[in-house]
Parts: structure tokens; sequence; C-alpha cells
């Protein structure tokens, strides 16, 4: 998670409004990405907004659930195992909703009843040191939530609150090289954002952020006609989500050497020289 730091600090002091329809159209596109890189059969996430009970947490996303129970469900700052999440600012699992004495049980309708959850993590998205929303990973199996995928799930996090703050974050010229490229990637995510986002109203602001910040600066587009082999396609997957190229050999039963020859394969059909420009090229061509 991402806090304190003062990059951060253009994102904090947006209106709520515009943080909370900024965190969700990137959990939208996001929430796929926690679903395969995690293994995770349920996921779910909402942002965050003030309330006369404190913060509130309204989740609007949904995938693998049996059904709508939980979509537009509120939590509440320190009810539920979101809540507690959301009081303590750090990501909290169960193994056992149900049974679990270290939460209130305000959601189990929903949570138990309907859609028969059990292990479950609660991962805030932290920007500008607060909690601005929330990713969830479930399973219904008799079964814990292992720490890789609790890694994954934060990584995921992450990359919401770097979404947000492309979004909202002014250009800040820097003297070096360093500062630059940190700008290049975050106007190349904001491109991205501005594409895949289904708000007409959402993506017409961002593309006018992106202009007035990018100036004629293309973004990175994949050669017309490209084609990724699932198996490139998969690696790119999980370099989006923050994997080694040991941790993606691992998750795809390959050897590292392979994994780096997929990569390259996939850079140069894209036409770019980094793994990350790589990810936003497929990205924006629609082949993630």
């Amino acid at each position: 998670m991402v806090d304190g730091d003062p990059a951060w600090t253009a994102a904090a002091d947006a209106s709520e409004d515009v943080v909370a329809r900024s965190l969700e159209a990137s959990l939208a596109r996001r929430l796929g990405e926690l679903h395969r890189s995690t293994g995770l059969p349920v996921v779910f996430g909402g942002a965050t907004r003030s309330a006369v009970t404190g913060q509130k947490l309204t989740i609007t996303r949904l995938a693998g659930t049996l059904g709508d129970s939980l979509r537009q469900l509120d939590v509440v700052s320190g009810r539920g195992l979101g809540g507690v999440a959301m009081l303590r600012k750090r990501p909290c699992r169960v193994n056992d909703y149900a049974s679990t004495s270290g939460i209130t049980h305000d959601y189990d309708l929903p949570v138990v009843e309907y859609e028969k959850l059990t292990s479950i993590l609660a991962y805030p998205i932290m920007v500008g040191g607060a909690v601005r929303g929330m990713v969830y990973g479930a399973v219904r199996e008799d079964r814990p939530i292992g720490d890789v995928a609790v890694r994954r799930t934060g990584a995921i996090a992450t990359q919401v609150a770097r979404d947000v703050t492309a979004m909202l974050e002014p250009a800040t010229p820097g003297p070096g090289g360093g500062a630059g490229s940190e700008r290049s990637t975050a106007l190349d995510e904001l491109a991205v954002l501005a594409r895949t986002t289904a708000d007409p109203g959402l993506r017409a602001k961002l593309d006018q952020i992106h202009r007035a910040l990018a100036g004629s600066r293309p973004s990175p587009d994949a050669p017309p006609g490209t084609l990724l082999a699932p198996r490139e396609a998969e690696a790119l997957r999980l370099v989006a989500v923050g994997a080694s190229n040991a941790e993606i050999a691992a998750d795809m039963g390959l050897a590292v050497d392979t994994v780096k020859t997929y990569l390259r394969s996939a850079m140069r059909k894209l036409g770019v020289h980094n793994r990350t420009k790589a990810v936003l090229a497929a990205r924006s061509a629609g082949l993630l």
C-alpha cells in the first residue's frame, strides 16, 4: 500500500466524489486481474465516502458471486471484516467468517447465507494516507486464503491507487530523468483508464486531463493487427499485478528462461522495450 507519500497529496485533496468515481472506474478493469492473479473464486470491492456515522464503503464491483446480494451493500467503518480493515488501515483476513469472534456480524445474511463465503480477505486501497476503497477476495471451501493471494491482492490495491493518482495528480516538472519516467508512466496509465472506463462523462474528463498534461505526446498503442499468444498474454497479466519472472514461472509451470522468452516476444510484437509499456500497450489494444 502507498501511504504518506507527498506525491499522493493531490489525490487526497481532490473532492471525495471524484476520487470515488475514479477508483470505481479503475476497479471495473482491475477486478478481473485480481480474479486471475489470486485464483480466488470470488472478488469484489468499492469506494469509500464520508457518512453521518463515519466512513462508509459501498460495494459496487463483483466477480464470481452467486447473485447481487453484495451489490450496493454499505459497510460502515468498524463493522464486519471490511469495516475493521477500514478502521485499522491494513488488510484483514478470516478463515471462517461465520464463526469469527473478532468482527461484528452485521453482514452475515448476504455474506454467509446468500453467498456461502467462508475465508475472506479485505484489503484497503490507500490514497493520500486515507482509505479510499476496498478490495475483497473470498472462497466458499474450507480452506484459508494464503500469503501469495494476499500479496497479489495488495499489488492490485496499489495499482488501483496509482490509477486514481494518475487521474488526479497535476503535472510536476522534474529536473531528472527519473521524474520524467514516472510522469510518462502515469500518463500512459491515465490514457488506458480513459479508454476503458464505461462512464462517458468520466471518459471525456480523463481525456481532457490527459491532453492537458501530455500535450501532443502519444500514448503507447500496439501496432494494428497485433496478436498475442495465450502464454504471452498470461505472462503479461501476471506482470500487471507485480509478479516477478520467478513468480510467473511458478504460476505458469514454466522455466524462468521460458517466461523471459514469452515476455520478449510480447514486447517485440507490441513495439515496446519494457514490461510496463508492454502491459499498457496490450491493455490499450484490448489484448488483456
